[in-house]
């Protein structure tokens, strides 16, 4: 008697249940009720005042602002990150069940890697950027091959939720077509049509950000993009040697601009981090930051020492690409000389795996990067299919978004490059499945 080639994986769906669900449940126990950074403490911050600034994203203060009342503080942000993370890779893995059961499984295990899971307790406004996108590709992929209702439903729903997290990332405008590309052709990839797209969809998104932030939300200018300026001067005035801000120093202070203030990890140097933080004391005080003033010196300091300029986003690229930055966040910000979680064992063994792998290629953002292009090359034969249409469209948007930081990035924290782990991940996992036709040859027969 023959045996029907779908009886083998009948173990996979309910054992992929039971990882995913396991996974989720194992967060929760490790990480609960979140890890509260900076940038978190901020915008939570605000929602007790009332304020809405541009600095992080005012759609994160109001997405916390709602939520904030199932579990207050971290807690609520932290379960919805946790819940998107699983979701997303749920939903692909139960995509695949029927093709390959082992396909799908690894899509479950996969979602354990340590660049990806060691985020999910972290309250970073880039965790919630990926994980809504993952989710937004999972729900059009697992609707692909459909010519009904639930199609049109998934799409509508991604489509909203990559709206969520352009709003969530503003930089993620060049990467955000790509992205759409897919969710609106998910059955195959067509070059000219997704380059007709691209420059309009770019338009339209790029007038949704301050539609958004500025006329629903009535959100606040703080000048973000003015650190990006400060950034670029004070890297100028490192390998000109000679200073490029708009205002005159002490002696002492333009030695310390030319020779030490310079670190390419970050622009905080200039801002909060002793011993030049006098740099943005003196912006801040003098009314310059967020002026014409500051522009006009970034134009004049740009055109007039162009290698200069090419030298520091190399190095800053380079930095955020090659070098060991910061991965998890382990600072209990209320005492800031503490481990956060100190007395939990389950976080302090994840703390301990992300130490010993932090300095291996898996926390190298050029890794992910490499991943996402080997990636859109493989698929670039399969590209008439669901599969080859996803990974160009995921891992092709993570290459854009992870391209956008040489001229924009102002730091080089691991996490920037969150899209691309989550998106190098399952598109190496589909591309692991043999195409369609194979299977329904087995069939067949």
């Amino acid at each position: 008697m023959k045996t029907h080639p779908l009886a083998g994986q009948r173990w996979a769906m309910p054992l992929v249940i039971a990882v995913i669900v396991a996974g989720y449940a194992l967060s929760i126990r490790i990480f609960y009720p979140g890890v509260m950074t900076y940038d978190a403490w901020y915008v939570h911050a605000d929602i007790a005042t009332g304020f809405r600034g541009d600095w992080q994203s005012p759609v994160m203060t109001v997405l916390w602002a709602a939520i904030d009342p199932i579990a207050p503080g971290a807690a609520s942000m932290f379960l919805l990150i946790a819940t998107l993370y699983w979701l997303g890779f749920a939903i692909l893995a139960l995509s695949i069940v029927r093709r390959s059961g082992g396909a799908a499984l690894a899509m479950a295990v996969a979602a354990f890697t340590p660049p990806a899971f060691v985020f999910v307790g972290v309250i970073w406004r880039d965790m919630l950027f990926a994980t809504v996108w993952l989710l937004a590709a999972g729900l059009v992929f697992s609707a692909a091959e459909r010519c009904d209702k639930w199609r049109r439903v998934a799409q509508v729903v991604a489509g909203a939720l990559l709206a969520l997290g352009l709003l969530l990332r503003p930089n993620a405008l060049l990467a955000a077509p790509m992205l759409a590309v897919y969710l609106i052709w998910p059955t195959r990839f067509d070059l000219r049509r997704a380059a007709l797209f691209f420059v309009p969809a770019v338009f339209v998104f790029y007038a949704l950000i301050p539609t958004v932030y500025y006329g629903v939300l009535g959100a606040r200018h703080q000048n973000v993009l003015h650190s990006i300026l400060v950034f670029d001067l004070g890297g100028i005035t490192h390998f000109t040697r000679q200073n490029q801000f708009p205002v005159t120093w002490t002696a002492e202070q333009d030695h310390l601009l030319t020779e030490s203030c310079y670190e390419p990890a970050a622009w905080d140097y200039y801002w909060t981090i002793p011993p030049c933080s006098f740099v943005m004391a003196r912006l801040e005080g003098e009314k310059i930051f967020g002026s014409p003033a500051l522009v006009d010196a970034w134009w004049r300091a740009v055109v007039a020492h162009p290698i200069a300029y090419v030298q520091h986003r190399f190095t800053v690229m380079g930095q955020f690409l090659f070098g060991v930055n910061q991965t998890i966040w382990t600072v209990d910000i209320a005492h800031p000389d503490h481990v956060v979680f100190a007395d939990n064992a389950w976080f302090v063994a994840v703390k301990n795996v992300n130490d010993v792998l932090k300095p291996t290629p898996l926390f190298r953002a050029i890794t992910w990067l490499l991943v996402c292009v080997a990636s859109c090359v493989l698929a670039w034969r399969r590209r008439d299919t669901p599969v080859g249409a996803f990974v160009i469209g995921v891992a092709g948007s993570a290459c854009v978004y992870v391209m956008t930081f040489f001229p924009l990035g102002v730091a080089s924290d691991f996490r920037y490059a969150y899209w691309a782990v989550l998106a190098g991940l399952t598109s190496a996992i589909l591309l692991a499945l043999r195409p369609a036709g194979h299977a329904v040859a087995e069939l067949r027969h």
